[in-house]
């Protein structure tokens, strides 16, 4: 395929302020490309794009492409965009996000992706970090913001780009890494494809277009189904038992849930490891940056060093504060084997009860998923839910929170975050957890009962 940005020099972003749209755009700045960009929403996205000196129009007019040579539209543009129309209308090349993500990829020597059903977004910042304290000096798109850059994305000098590769929609086979990731496949985006063959068949072909090795989890069948077929790259395994490339030995765990680890690979220990961050899910995430940075030539030392280190991801088991004995926290698991991992990880870290406040996400999800969503959210001590996020879909599985809540005995739900502040608030008490899980907006409820808390002060 022809890259446009062999062709072009002037980009105009439809939704440049969006969390995957920003780091494109500085990524394509600081190799010299000229851009302008638009959005309806002010953010501290845009701030940062402005920052960069790259002229935004708020709001979305079709003089506002200029004399762009190429536009760039965030998906969740519509069609009768004025830009994209006037775009259209002149001849001018248009290009949905991932597409434009594929085309940068091409302009690096060892493009990384992370690919998996869960995990991504912290294996993709740990792997970061460990690049940036190894001196390698990557660029790097996250899903989420990494504390060490303050921010979702860096910029480097190096041929190295590590990014995040989506499995939703098939996005991520505009990608052709050097280097991939494989954490983990599950049965997840079903209004898409239909069945778990279907994305088994879509990971392995994201591993057919990568060209030089793969790091996959040994110990995940789907992920090992994925790989049948696939010939011509260097395969290292991750995972728990020692017939992994990549394992741990001799796991302590330490206070709050830490672990603590040799981390080795095959018969060498390549040095001991203090993970900051909590569950089973995260060692397995660590061991596959480990693997993956190993790779490509990061020495053990400096890997086990900046992994001890690694202190999370925004929105993943972040605590947004402590408040008379009660501690709040926010995590982004909106899928079961995410609620699992992390309602797991959450009831064994000592706390008198954990209250899970868990925002139900797409209609589809919910109802094809329904059990394994009831026995997640059976682990905690106590549930209370939101109704269900439509996000992009209608409701034409006559789905509702209280079908989940009927399997889940002693569960409770509102229809807004105010009275689930009231309710929670009104009951969790000294050495308790307040814990909100969801991929969409369940962010506004914690910030909303850590504001309530702070009045209280």
């Amino acid at each position: 395929m022809n890259n446009i940005l062999d062709q072009v020099h002037k980009l105009h972003f439809v939704g440049i302020g969006g969390s995957g749209m920003c780091p494109i755009a500085e990524i394509l700045l600081h190799k010299g490309y000229a851009l302008s960009g638009s959005d309806m929403n002010e953010s501290d996205t845009l701030e940062r794009v402005r920052g960069y000196g790259i002229p935004v129009y708020m709001g979305h007019r079709a003089e506002n492409i200029g004399d762009a040579q190429c536009v760039v539209y965030t998906s969740a543009a519509k069609a009768d965009n004025p830009e994209l129309v006037a775009s259209r209308e002149r001849g001018i090349p248009t290009l949905e996000r991932s597409v434009m993500l594929g085309m940068l990829t091409q302009k690096f020597g060892c493009p990384v992706g992370v690919a998996g059903t869960h995990g991504k977004t912290t294996t993709t910042a740990m792997l970061t970090q460990i690049l940036i304290e190894a001196g390698r000096d990557p660029s790097a798109i996250i899903g989420g913001k990494l504390p060490l850059l303050g921010s979702n994305s860096r910029v480097g000098k190096s041929d190295l780009l590590v990014v995040e590769a989506d499995e939703y929609v098939e996005t991520f086979l505009q990608l052709h890494p050097a280097v991939s990731v494989l954490l983990n496949l599950d049965a997840d985006h079903l209004d898409y494809y239909k069945e778990i063959g279907n994305i088994v068949k879509a990971f392995r072909q994201f591993a057919r277009q990568t060209s030089r090795a793969l790091i996959v989890n040994g110990e995940s069948p789907r992920v090992l189904e994925a790989l049948e077929g696939v010939e011509g790259k260097a395969v290292s395994t991750f995972g728990l038992g020692d017939g992994n490339d990549y394992h741990p030995r001799e796991i302590r765990v330490l206070p709050g849930t830490r672990r603590a680890f040799t981390l080795m690979h095959g018969g060498e220990a390549l040095g001991e490891v203090e993970l900051q961050v909590p569950g089973e899910h995260n060692l397995l995430n660590a061991l596959a940056a480990a693997g993956a940075a190993h790779v490509l030539g990061v020495d053990g030392g400096s890997i086990c060093r900046a992994l001890s280190n690694f202190t999370g991801v925004h929105r993943r088991f972040e605590i947004l504060g402590r408040f008379g004995g009660v501690t709040v926290a926010d995590d982004f698991a909106h899928h079961p084997t995410e609620l699992t991992a992390t309602l797991t990880a959450a009831m064994s870290m000592g706390y008198r009860a954990v209250w899970a406040v868990f925002q139900p996400h797409t209609f589809s999800r919910t109802f094809t998923l329904l059990d394994d969503f009831a026995k997640a959210l059976s682990i905690p001590d106590h549930v209370v839910m939101t109704e269900i996020l439509a996000v992009r879909e209608e409701n034409l599985y006559g789905i509702h929170t209280s079908d989940l809540a009927a399997k889940i005995p002693g569960s409770v739900w509102f229809s807004s975050f105010e009275e689930i502040a009231d309710y929670v608030m009104a009951r969790a008490g000294d050495g308790d957890l307040i814990l909100t899980l969801g991929g969409g907006d369940i962010y506004k409820c914690a910030n909303l009962v850590v504001e309530r808390y702070r009045e209280r002060q």
